[in-house]
């Protein structure tokens, strides 16, 4: 399902991205030149009129993106396990006594030795999706993983040390 979005300069301001939700609400994201984002939902009864707004400095912003995209993330994963036969998903969290704690998640070789795709680490609260070899596992992460059951296995004993 595809969602436009429309973008709009704002001289001396920043940047209006806006999109059109399914039950017809406008939500317009600004990002101000001078940091920070504004968020607004448009007004039930006058969809160009702003009915509720809200401030976020870039760390927020930053960690609504982190649960949206998460969450996303998350229910594709849910109906790739329902559409896909053979496919199955699995979140490891890592241990204290993992060989790769402080370690890159390129060290690994996840992918090499499993045939398995690590999709996301979920972080304090947060999620990481699509993190790259270079980031870096920390004890109690959650690596959300995609592949065979049998390839899965593998990656737990991998992470495990066993």
């Amino acid at each position: 399902m595809a969602v436009h979005v429309e973008r709009a300069d704002l001289p001396g301001i920043g940047v209006r991205h806006d999109i059109e939700t399914d039950e017809g609400r406008r939500v317009s994201v600004i990002t101000l030149r001078e940091g920070g984002r504004e968020i607004s939902l448009s007004d039930t009864d006058d969809p160009d009129r702003a009915g509720e707004r809200m401030n976020l400095t870039d760390d927020e912003a930053t960690a609504l993106s982190e649960i949206l995209g998460g969450s996303v993330i998350m229910t594709q994963l849910a109906g790739l396990r329902q559409d896909v036969e053979g496919l199955r998903t699995r979140q490891i969290t890592l241990r204290a006594d993992s060989p790769y704690a402080d370690r890159t998640l390129g060290d690994t070789r996840a992918r090499t030795l499993t045939r398995c795709s690590i999709v996301a680490i979920v972080r304090s609260g947060g999620v990481l999706p699509a993190p790259g070899p270079d980031e870096i596992l920390h004890v109690g992460d959650t690596i959300v993983s995609v592949g065979t059951g049998e390839g899965l296995d593998k990656l737990a004993d991998i992470l495990d040390g066993a």
